[in-house]
């Protein structure tokens, strides 16, 4: 009963911290102290949080790659790639719809935690000379990306799924095809409305498809070579200044674009968020009291991986936190209840104040978070509509 106290006081916390429009870094920090003191961390404790954040290989990977990524989507404006990449993606999808979307799911292919900050320029290129908000652009970049966690198994979270439910991976990815599609559908009906029509035809230039050497680079690298994000773009860095031929003031230029203070603060807060989240056991405990106060199976099933996907803004740690925990309950793996659970988990982690791509999202376009929620929302609830029938009709 405790943990449910203090985790609605820190929810509560970050939901007034960001409605005053404090940035994310700074909520996510204030949040970590605020979490230490309700779960009265001695000092040396938190010393040891602070360090266990700071030396962790996710922050470090984390960070060089917002770091890169700021340093190459400079390097591409500066050099014209990004508008080029734009009037090659017209030509070659001519439906504008199609052409606003092609970025956040190209770069949603690839499992990592920057990749948000990759397509958003993209996304702004796109969407010049149209009649829509900051807002509108954050849902369709952050949104987009995203259906391909359901169903694409280089995501590592629908891999543990798997391996810790003992459903195989194909199946699991076939019950679950739904909620992309219902992702995309609703994508479609909640943004874009006043976007119509194709583009008139234009033949694609070979520059125009030599400008997306950057993006197939980086794929290549990442889904074929297996080399991770953070290498893959110092690789894709080097190459362009070699390409373009930077001298060194411009190299120092672009880095120190590069190293801004709010993207290590934003990674920093992100990771002691989820440092000390992880060293309470909120999330765990919270768990056991449901058990013990007999609450049925179908709301277990999504309230327990719905508030560890929220609270922690990963799906592989609401997987790996709660799926024992249910299949231990469930005495099995029957298909409807892993599917609904890990849509649920995904859900959670969608809607999640510190997930990685909905800040980066945000503080990108300076979007009002609330107003991409009010497009989140009633996307969010039809794809829990369609996990409720599955769960009902799978056996």
């Amino acid at each position: 009963m405790f943990d449910i106290i203090k985790l609605l006081t820190i929810l509560t916390f970050i939901v007034i911290l960001l409605r005053r429009k404090y940035r994310i870094g700074i909520v996510l920090l204030s949040a970590s102290a605020l979490l230490a003191i309700l779960y009265l961390m001695p000092p040396k404790e938190i010393i040891l949080n602070i360090s266990a954040a700071v030396s962790n290989p996710i922050t470090i990977k984390l960070g060089l790659s917002l770091i890169m990524i700021r340093v190459i989507e400079m390097i591409l404006r500066e050099n014209n790639v990004l508008a080029e990449m734009m009037e090659a993606s017209k030509s070659l999808f001519r439906n504008r719809k199609l052409v606003i979307i092609s970025m956040p799911m190209l770069i949603g292919m690839l499992p990592s935690l920057g990749g948000a900050y990759f397509s958003a320029p993209m996304v702004n290129e796109s969407t010049k000379g149209l009649k829509m908000s900051q807002e509108e652009k954050g849902f369709i970049n952050f949104w987009f990306r995203h259906p391909w966690e359901y169903i694409l198994p280089l995501y590592p979270g629908i891999l543990l799924a798997s391996a810790v439910s003992g459903v195989e991976l194909r199946t699991l990815i076939l019950i679950n095809l739904p909620y992309a599609l219902t992702m995309l559908l609703t994508g479609f009906f909640l943004s874009m409305r006043d976007v119509k029509g194709n583009i008139e035809y234009t033949s694609v230039s070979r520059r125009g498809l030599y400008s997306f050497m950057p993006i197939v680079l980086i794929v290549l690298l990442v889904m074929v070579f297996k080399v991770e994000l953070h290498i893959s773009l110092i690789i894709l860095i080097i190459g362009l200044i070699i390409f373009y031929r930077y001298g060194v003031i411009k190299i120092l230029k672009a880095l120190r674009y590069g190293f801004a203070f709010e993207v290590i603060l934003l990674v920093f807060g992100v990771m002691l968020f989820k440092e000390l989240m992880e060293r309470t056991g909120a999330v765990r405990n919270l768990g056991e009291f449901f058990i013990l106060k007999g609450i049925p199976l179908m709301p277990l099933l999504f309230i327990l991986p719905f508030i560890s996907g929220f609270l922690t803004g990963i799906t592989v740690g609401s997987v790996g936190s709660t799926f024992p925990l249910l299949l231990h309950i469930l005495h099995g793996s029957p298909l409807g209840a892993v599917s609904f659970a890990f849509a649920s988990a995904i859900l959670g982690v969608l809607l999640s104040p510190v997930h990685v791509c909905l800040i980066l999202t945000k503080e990108y376009f300076n979007a009002d978070i609330w107003m991409i929620y009010k497009k989140m929302l009633p996307a969010c609830t039809a794809i829990f509509l369609v996990a409720a029938i599955e769960y009902l009709i799978l056996p």
